[in-house]
């Protein structure tokens, strides 16, 4: 068997992981690449593989840099099964169409405002492609065993971080290749605690926080303050963030902010249609997740959901103070670059960063302190506060991490450290090397290794 690094490798993005021997070849997840340019061209390169010659695609979540790509493949000829959780597929029915809808909007914009470089600019895939993929999810539930060919199965286990996220565990013979997928957090006020590992001969384990712990203040209380000092200016707060997952646990702060008198009553938009069904859809998966009935209720109270366009365009005629939650998280696209254009200028207003902001984001550059950043071809001026709130997190950071491996019985013969910026994955090696005394190792991009028997 051997093992191939097609994406996350020295990179927080874009992961992809092929499996293969004579006759069989599978993807372990398919992942946009996301955040610098050099990296966001990737996706239109082809895979070293034909698309038609994978067998199936195993999937870990359904954030767009472990699923985004699958329209492409399924549009490149990919015709097999993909392997997901009940709570993936159903999040990945609303994510990719949305994706597939911005980017075909995105490109109709750039046409006609003539700042595209291309002539026509073009989508990376279309609506279609993404609802052909969206025909081939194959649903599976946690720790079931999956059948494979040649003698592989495979289970889902729980591993906190979204709604349906999983490790995969491959097995064949009694010989275990571990997939870690993105792993949560023990204390996430809404999912629940990441199962931990028994045993694996070889582990793919992410580093996101591999050089850096989370804050020990209370996320609920850093909103708080953030949100009395913008309203105190009249100003506005304008919050890039994730439709899964992030904008669940806001609403959830909020509600709470709310009901113990805490936030001032002022309007709280949440501009995301994506992120107002993805709501709906953790409702409807109570089982996988900490929060009652009575949460998700207080949930669709605490913000004002808007759905259309003009819904959208009408925030812009209210006064501060108020709050606007929109997608995307790193600023990359969406409904926040509107905002960001009306609002970013004015020194009453706050810019809020609440997850994690990869290298060349828009949301990096407001992390930096940048003093402008570019919007629909045209640079627009920084003035407002730009504050992060790094307690909010749904990636478990170094320490959190080091706790969930220790579950393993037996070293792994060969770990490989993935989906981490260089520092930080370089950063988790040596943790796990000094604290367990595994082989481990950081892989490059299109590294292939053999894994002996499996």
């Amino acid at each position: 068997m051997k093992l191939t690094f097609l994406g996350a490798s020295e990179t927080v993005t874009g992961s992809k992981y092929l499996l293969e021997e004579p006759g069989l070849r599978i993807l372990v997840d398919c992942g946009l690449f996301q955040g610098l340019k050099n990296l966001r061209l990737r996706n239109w390169a082809p895979l070293p593989v034909p698309a038609d010659s994978i067998d199936a695609v195993i999937l870990t979540h359904a954030h767009l840099d472990h699923s985004g790509y699958l329209p492409l493949l399924v549009r490149n000829g990919f015709r097999g099964p993909v392997y997901c959780t009940p709570g993936t597929a159903a999040l990945c029915g609303i994510m990719l169409p949305d994706s597939a809808k911005l980017q075909e909007e995105e490109a109709d914009f750039a046409n006609r405002h003539g700042f595209s470089k291309h002539r026509p600019a073009l989508p990376l895939y279309t609506l279609d492609d993404a609802q052909r993929a969206l025909d081939l999810l194959d649903p599976r539930r946690f720790d079931t065993p999956v059948a494979l060919p040649h003698g592989l199965c495979f289970r889902f286990l729980p591993s906190g971080h979204i709604l349906g996220a999983a490790s995969v565990i491959l097995c064949r013979n009694h010989k275990v290749l571990a997939f870690s997928g993105d792993v949560g957090r023990a204390d996430d006020p809404i999912m629940r605690a990441p199962t931990p590992l028994a045993h694996a001969d070889y582990l793919v384990v992410e580093s996101t926080y591999g050089n850096r712990l989370h804050p020990d203040t209370n996320p609920q209380d850093d909103l708080e303050r953030l949100f009395s000092r913008t309203f105190a200016k009249g100003g506005v707060v304008v919050m890039p963030c994730f439709a899964v997952g992030r904008a669940q646990e806001i609403l959830y702060y909020i509600a709470k902010l709310r009901e113990t008198g805490r936030m001032a009553r002022v309007p709280v938009y949440l501009d995301s249609p994506m992120a107002t069904n993805v709501t709906e859809v953790y409702r409807k998966h109570l089982a996988e997740h900490r929060l009652t009935i009575s949460d998700a209720n207080a949930l669709d109270k605490a913000a004002i959901m808007v759905r259309s366009v003009e819904q959208s365009k009408a925030i812009a005629s209210h006064n501060g103070p108020m709050v606007i939650i929109a997608g995307s998280g790193m600023a990359t696209g969406g409904r926040v670059l509107h905002h960001l254009r009306l609002y970013a200028s004015d020194p009453r207003n706050t810019i809020a960063l609440v997850g994690y902001q990869a290298a060349g984001t828009r949301g990096a550059a407001l992390a930096a302190h940048e003093p402008s950043i570019k919007l629909f071809g045209e640079y627009v001026r920084v003035r407002a506060s730009v504050e992060s709130i790094p307690s909010l997190s749904a990636h478990a950071d170094y320490r959190e991490m080091l706790d969930w491996l220790s579950s393993l019985t037996d070293a792994p013969t060969r770990t490989f450290v993935t989906h981490g910026e260089p520092a930080a994955a370089d950063a988790m090696r040596r943790r796990i090397a000094e604290k367990f005394g595994w082989p481990c190792e950081v892989p490059v991009d299109g590294q292939s290794v053999e894994l002996g028997e499996l």
